[in-house]
């Protein structure tokens, strides 16, 4: 059975807030409400503050967060730490692994198929960088903590980011962290905790109920001739912030336990219907390929790997297929540059040419002119840039009296647009593929780098 975390995320743009104390103790608070369920704790920030707390010494290396971002099964990276918490160990290389998560949405994917089991807790940077926003849109809850109004005005950002992504807000809740009672206002709002809640709630957004005091007892706990790190569960057990983690961890379960839907089981539902919709236009386009090169009639098929080196689409989708690469290269050789194919094979224009072929994209445009027809064609290379624009003449066969063949330009383009040849406002693409795997240019990620290299195209043969 696939087991999938229930995911807290812990939150602020400001430093300075007890966003990491508040991680690493929620952890081991939950841990002591039901020993048997399984909690885990990693961070984004590189203050090892985790490692610290939760490390226990001798435990052999599994990798680090920053193996989980490069695909790393999540569940393999687990250490079982002090107080029974289990724990991903930090890592210093995430900041030059940033530029490798496209999106915010890489995390969510990577924890659905992490198979972390119970509550999962990540702790974050004091901004909003894309890892922060990873954690944050793959949170069933995500705690900001706020401890000034510098602090609650931050938030703002964050719920402008669901906003823009169209999230429900409803993961997201505020709580007023080191609080410091002894501050006292005249009027309705008496205290630090109730002005932060009501400014928060006249803003829009979710409170919860209890609050995270300011202690020297807490502080004192991060500060030590040992240089550890301990928890206030055992060691600021008689503070009134002990009650209220406690209070906060109680709330926290009931959402847990009453959460019948995990954002993470939710997003392996979707990644899995992604992938039959994948699977399934992927077998549509191939099935709707031509069954022969229209240039030599012989069939297509992945029996001889490099043989099959050009793929053709029209641009309307009508007809595609792919070519045989000496088809096709002669073709150009023949019909487009007007060389003589019967050269020597080590002719060093014959392979710079073929070279040439390999890293370009062609594109033939039928044109009626009068009585007269003929072939628009242009070369670009694989992003897009145009190099060459020619015009030749469409003729069904080429040569003398005497040496009469049926031209291949004239059966390509008779093939790939049919009775349309003549007058048409489509255009032929062929682009080179891997001739070991022809076809993988027509799954998914391949495919659609193809299609917008075919609408670069489209705009620039209209202009």
């Amino acid at each position: 059975m696939h087991s999938y975390p229930y995911v807290i995320t812990v939150s602020s743009e400001k430093g300075g807030v007890g966003k990491t104390t508040l991680a690493t103790n929620l952890a081991i608070y939950l841990k002591a409400l039901d020993e048997n369920l399984p909690i885990t704790i990693f961070s984004f920030d590189n203050h090892f503050t985790v490692d610290r707390m939760f490390e226990i010494k001798g435990q052999s290396q599994q990798g680090t967060v920053a193996d989980l971002l490069t695909e790393t099964p999540g569940k393999n990276l687990v250490r079982i730490g002090q107080y029974g918490v289990g724990y991903i160990p930090s890592s210093t290389a995430l900041t030059d692994l940033k530029a490798s998560v496209k999106g915010p949405m890489v995390l969510a994917r990577l924890l659905a198929l992490s198979r972390i089991p119970g509550i999962l807790i990540i702790d974050t940077r004091p901004d909003l960088d894309v890892l922060t926003q990873n954690a944050l849109f793959a949170a069933d809850r995500a705690i900001i903590p706020v401890k000034d109004m510098p602090s609650l005005e931050n938030c703002r950002n964050i719920f402008a980011l669901f906003d823009q992504r169209g999230l429900d807000r409803k993961s997201l809740a505020l709580i007023p962290c080191l609080v410091d009672e002894r501050i006292k206002y005249d009027g309705p709002f008496s205290d630090q905790k109730t002005l932060l809640k009501a400014y928060a709630i006249n803003r829009g957004y979710r409170c919860f109920d209890c609050y995270i005091s300011k202690s020297p007892k807490v502080e004192s706990l991060n500060t030590n001739p040992d240089g550890k790190i301990y928890p206030i569960l055992t060691h600021a057990k008689w503070t009134e912030v002990h009650g209220q983690f406690a209070q906060l961890a109680q709330t926290l379960m009931k959402e847990y336990r009453a959460t019948s839907d995990l954002r993470a089981a939710l997003f392996h539902q979707w990644l899995e219907a992604e992938e039959d919709r994948k699977k399934e236009e992927f077998f549509a386009r191939l099935s709707g390929l031509k069954t022969e090169c229209i240039l030599c009639r012989r069939p297509v098929s992945n029996q001889e790997p490099g043989r099959v080196s050009f793929y053709f689409e029209v641009s309307d989708g009508s007809a595609a297929g792919f070519f045989e690469e000496e088809c096709f290269f002669n073709l150009l050789m023949t019909n487009i540059y007007n060389i003589d194919v019967s050269r020597a094979d080590d002719d060093p224009t014959f392979h710079i040419m073929r070279d040439a072929s390999r890293e370009s994209a062609f594109v033939f445009r039928p044109i009626a002119n009068g009585t007269d027809a003929t072939v628009e064609f242009h070369r670009f290379d694989l992003e897009g840039i145009h190099l060459l624009k020619k015009n030749y003449p469409l003729r069904e066969y080429e040569g003398g009296l005497l040496r009469r063949e049926e031209s291949k330009l004239y059966r390509m383009v008779v093939e790939t647009f049919g009775s349309k040849a003549g007058s048409t406002d489509n255009f032929l693409l062929v682009h080179p593929v891997n001739g070991q795997q022809p076809e993988a240019i027509l799954r998914e990620e391949n495919y659609r780098g193809l299609t917008r290299l075919k609408q670069r195209i489209a705009r620039q043969l209209v202009s």
